[in-house]
């Protein structure tokens, strides 16, 4: 590990381990946001005691010291890891409950440990995006979602590695802690590695084609993409600024809607493609109770996993999240998808937008790994405004026939894989003829969701197969009502055991 992690740590005061709602005891690194702030709030444990116990499980297991290019045996989840920076937020975050005396008045995040994608800019501390292209890098402001969580007293780890500048969707020098031989997907890899082996209950990613959800189902953990341009970008390195999301990701759907909250506090982004979505309201924390909380909601399952190969063991995930949803009380139905995202524009946009920001490392080029130095030479070709306003074109078109059919077929919720495969053997994702874009199975489903800009909730069926609850732009809160309901009532979380 960097120097000084695990070392002179504080140990548990107090209690040596923290407890969850229906008794049993477990370690603070366990805990999910949720519950963890209760027990902050309660005063039952500390956040410099969390912090602690996050530290010293990176120190277990994230496999030594973070490295640029990962090896066999480890998860290296983690780019860079600040221990003196997370404990002086966490004293700060315990000052400032002490001073407060109603302790419902202090932010639910206050004290929570947080990792950030490495593409989120903090003042003063490296920026990196995985590449040695930003060797030497500092950021010198804060990103506005990180300005606001800081704000809200969350206690920053550290960042966690991405597939080199958030270009591809396996994150190679990072293991899967279910199967180091194996992609942990991306590019937001880091970030579930890191919440699978319980290294930190919270972390904040992105997504262009698929990077928060691609890790989560790899990994089994959770992830909500929001609408685009619900939570500002400004401040994160950017891939494909109009396809562009940040996102929270966290163990439970639930954990990861009281991120969302506090990242959207403050109002959306204003982006030149759409408009603001419409207000987020309150988003639900809990399940809803009785046997049949999907009763009167409508779940279509559509003709999109016909056009791609589906792994059987998909297939079968699939229809058991089928099953539980009819059980929950859905009525769900089948219907033919009203657009797909053609991969001509897809690709337009996608390497118009990375060269726009790519052009700038021309001089360093030498520096990228070589799929991302190969995507960046195929993006030099793409500056024809009008193929790319063409493009774009017709991806407002798309976009507007599904919610069109949203609600002529008056449909809640689209149930769909979230990958249409399991994952694969990790190793040659940054080889040249592996650069990540259309065509690439890793997004065959997930990518249209970001031409739409449509809200989805990616969570586990098991600890590599994941499925997705996509709602129409700006209905955040009842997706994310119907996916906690859905995991509190049927599809448990993978618990990762080393």
């Amino acid at each position: 590990m960097r120097p000084g992690v695990g070392h002179n740590l504080p140990r548990m005061s107090g209690i040596t381990s923290a407890r969850h709602r229906d008794g049993p005891r477990t370690e603070p690194a366990d805990l999910g946001v949720i519950e963890a702030a209760g027990l902050l709030r309660e005063r039952q444990l500390s956040a410099v005691e969390l912090a602690s116990a996050c530290l010293r499980r990176i120190e277990e297991r994230n496999g030594g010291e973070p490295t640029y290019g990962g090896s066999p045996e480890a998860i290296n989840a983690w780019a860079r890891i600040y221990p003196e920076l997370a404990l002086a937020q966490a004293r700060e975050a315990d000052e400032r409950r002490a001073r407060e005396r109603d302790g419902d008045r202090v932010p639910l995040l206050t004290g929570i440990p947080l990792a950030l994608k490495d593409l989120y800019g903090v003042a003063g501390l490296p920026l990196t995006a995985s590449s040695r292209v930003l060797d030497g890098n500092i950021a010198t402001r804060d990103a506005t979602i990180c300005r606001r969580l800081r704000g809200q007293g969350m206690v920053l780890v550290g960042h966690t590695h991405t597939h080199e500048f958030a270009a591809g969707g396996t994150t190679d020098q990072v293991g899967n802690p279910w199967a180091r031989d194996r992609v942990a997907g991306g590019s937001s890899g880091g970030n579930a590695a890191a919440l699978a082996a319980g290294m930190t209950p919270a972390a904040l990613g992105t997504d262009t084609c698929g990077s928060l959800r691609i890790p989560s189902a790899c990994c089994g953990t959770s992830a909500i993409k929001p609408t685009h341009g619900r939570t500002p970008m400004d401040g994160i390195i950017p891939l494909a600024p109009s396809l562009d999301h940040a996102g929270p990701m966290a163990r439970s759907i639930a954990d990861c809607a009281a991120l969302l909250a506090g990242m959207t506090a403050g109002g959306p982004d204003i982006t030149p493609l759409m408009p603001p979505p419409a207000d987020l309201g309150e988003l639900p924390l809990t399940p809803r109770p009785g046997t049949r909380p999907l009763a009167g909601v409508t779940v279509a399952l559509t003709d999109r996993t016909s056009a791609v190969a589906i792994d059987e063991p998909v297939a079968a995930a699939l229809d058991a999240a089928r099953r539980a949803c009819e059980r929950l009380g859905a009525r769900v139905t089948a219907l033919s998808a009203p657009w797909a995202a053609l991969g001509n524009d897809l690709g337009t946009i996608l390497l118009t937008e990375v060269w726009s920001y790519h052009s700038r490392f021309i001089e360093v080029r030498d520096r990228y790994r070589p799929a991302i130095a190969e995507l960046v030479e195929a993006a030099a070709g793409f500056s024809d405004a009008q193929a790319y306003l063409g493009a774009q074109q017709s991806r407002a078109d798309g976009t507007a026939a599904w919610e069109a059919w949203f609600s002529a077929n008056r449909v809640d919720l689209v149930l769909e894989p979230t990958l249409p495969i399991v994952p694969y053997r990790r190793g040659p994702g940054y080889e040249r003829g592996h650069a990540g874009g259309p065509g690439d199975p890793m997004i065959a489903l997930t990518a249209l969701w970001d031409m739409t800009g449509m809200p989805v909730a990616s969570l586990p069926v098991n600890p590599h197969v994941g499925v997705s609850l996509i709602a129409p732009r700006g209905a955040e809160a009842p997706l994310v009502q119907g996916a906690i309901d859905l995991q509190a009532n049927e599809l448990a979380v993978p618990v990762w055991v080393p």
